[in-house]
């Protein structure tokens, strides 16, 4: 809808009041779902090794106290994930009465150091948990999705008498970065372990998930002399030395949101600490948590959009209004050729730069983000490609002459009134806004500074990129069509790639792109965000006639994203 008198979009305001009520109700219901049945989730610092500072989030059942103490239990996220990405897991053991310490990881989320460093965290987190008067020290249990599942372990290599059983979701003893598993060590070891998992080669020398049962190295830790039985119990657990097998049917990143794979974790502990609340592993309530951050996630993209429309009205920044010019006549040859390409490009470069940065540009001061690294750069190369192609498709049109001064000023303060909602959704409600593995958290003083060396990049990628996708624009359009060639530009190829790359895994069990796992499930959370990106680019060249407000603010989005939900390496 236009104003008939100016041809300009009309006013998307309501937009922002929307996006802070959404923000506002998810907050709350979030926050009434991981306190519910008078759960107190606090967020706390502690020291670690060497003085690192370690964060976490304590949930702490009602009845826990220093004359009651509570069964404990220690959960770790996995590598570039956070503390709330236990959130699951966290919630329905505090509802069962443990005490729940879900920290980040050394170099994840608000904890210092390097990532890998100091056991990941996972000692200093297990020492802390028993130092709370609240925490019964003889009922300690020990869960980790992931890398996460390697963090406990190092706890448990560490303080090989400091905990009576263990959880890995997702994970596995020995190589690359645990201890070697055995019949006696971990004590009493449940394995969830998904059906189409996408790291069972790394972990357990299997090639295909649903095949674990065979695995010679997990074999070994069963100390079972042939093929395990999923559900079976191994061993004893008052000698110590019991094990199982889970396998839900979801995949690596599937565990957190898996009701399946939480409930065989609240079952394996009820069997072997003795305090808790029995409930039945069907009784789950997390989900409405999900729900909740999920719900805000959706109102920080509408006030984004809706702030964006709002100063663009007032009079600093009025200037920057122009008509939305399509570069296109028709849906000819060439603009069919360009479309292809632009949309083929990213996928076509997505493996080779990650693995390339993986394999040729270690971590340093300089450049202390392995992930932002990649992103960084792959997002320069479609840049660059996208200039060299750019004769084989569509000449975009000429960009108003519009205050490039004026420009920087609305993006930077359309974010700032984002990320004001995010703080104070931190500060009052102790989460963020997520959904699944998408997440947007407030950054932490150093990720605030390491996201200064990477958003010059990240910004002149996409002012390149956006101007060629605002160049595939068609006369006479639709303001739903326009929508839709931004987000085919963006993200068609990749995400048409990754759902046939998922069809196929959930047939056959083999990942095709499973020469580079990490990359896969990274790749994931880009099938959703380039259509988000696509939408804010689109809404801001359809008020302003130029990529450049809305590639400022992509760039500024995708940075902080990027920087806060990562692992620091350097």
């Amino acid at each position: 809808m236009t104003d008939t008198l100016t041809g300009y979009p009309r006013a998307k305001g309501w937009f922002a009041a929307l996006g802070l009520i959404l923000i506002l109700a998810g907050a709350w219901l979030a926050a009434s779902i991981q306190t519910s049945g008078g759960i107190s989730v606090r967020d706390i610092r502690f020291a670690g090794t060497n003085g690192t500072t370690m964060s976490a989030l304590l949930y702490v059942p009602r009845g826990a106290t220093a004359a009651t103490p509570a069964p404990g239990i220690l959960a770790v996220h996995g590598y570039i994930n956070s503390r709330e990405t236990q959130d699951g897991f966290a919630i329905e053991f505090a509802r069962r009465g443990y005490v729940v310490l879900a920290i980040d990881q050394t170099g994840h989320g608000y904890s210092g150091g390097k990532a890998f460093s100091n056991g990941f965290g996972g000692p200093d987190g297990l020492t802390y948990l028993r130092s709370l008067p609240m925490v019964d020290k003889g009922q300690i249990g020990l869960e980790g999705h992931s890398m996460g599942g390697w963090t406990v372990l190092a706890a448990a290599a560490a303080m090989p008498d400091a905990y009576r059983s263990i959880v890995l979701e997702g994970s596995s003893t020995g190589a690359p970065y645990a201890k070697d598993g055995s019949p006696a060590w971990p004590r009493n070891l449940a394995l969830v372990y998904s059906l189409y998992d996408e790291f069972s080669g790394l972990m357990w020398d299997s090639p295909r998930a649903m095949d674990l049962a065979g695995s010679v190295k997990l074999q070994g830790v069963f100390g079972s002399g042939g093929a395990i039985e999923p559900g079976k119990l191994y061993g004893s657990i008052d000698a110590g030395t019991a094990r199982v097998l889970y396998q839900p049917a979801t995949t690596h990143p599937g565990d957190h949101i898996s009701p399946a794979a939480i409930g065989h974790a609240t079952d394996w502990f009820a069997r072997t600490l003795k305090g808790g609340t029995p409930l039945p592993a069907s009784d789950q309530l997390w989900y409405w948590k999900e729900v909740g951050t999920g719900i805000g996630l959706a109102g920080f993209v509408l006030l984004i959009l809706g702030t964006f429309d709002l100063l663009l009205r007032s009079t600093p920044f009025r200037g920057l209004q122009a008509a939305a010019i399509p570069a296109v006549a028709e849906r000819d040859t060439r603009w069919r050729r360009g479309m292809w390409l632009t949309t083929l490009v990213p996928v076509l470069l997505f493996f080779p730069t990650f693995i390339a940065i993986f394999l040729l540009l270690p971590a340093t001061m300089v450049l202390p983000q392995t992930v932002t690294t990649q992103v960084a750069l792959w997002a320069l190369l479609c840049a660059g490609a996208g200039v060299l192609l750019r004769r084989f498709g569509p000449v975009p049109a000429p960009t108003p002459s519009s205050p490039w001064l004026a420009a920087v000023g609305i993006a930077v303060a359309t974010v700032a009134v984002g990320y004001l909602a995010v703080f104070l959704v931190d500060r009052l409600f102790t989460t963020d806004l997520r959904l699944w593995i998408l997440a947007v958290k407030w950054p932490s003083a150093w990720q605030w500074n390491i996201a200064s060396i990477y958003l010059v990049p990240i910004t002149i990628a996409y002012l390149v990129i956006l101007r060629g996708v605002n160049g595939l624009m068609v006369q006479g359009d639709s303001a739903g069509r326009h929508y839709r060639t931004a987000i085919t530009a963006m993200a068609g190829a990749f995400a048409g790639v990754f759902v046939l790359v998922y069809a196929g895994f959930f047939v056959t069990g083999t990942l095709v792109t499973g020469f580079d796992p990490l990359s896969t499930v990274i790749a994931l959370q880009f099938v959703a965000i380039l259509p988000v990106i696509a939408v804010i680019a689109t809404f801001a060249w359809r008020r302003t006639g130029s990529h450049r407000a809305g590639a400022l603010i992509v760039g500024l989005l995708v940075t902080l994203y990027v920087c806060a939900g990562t692992a620091t390496q350097g």
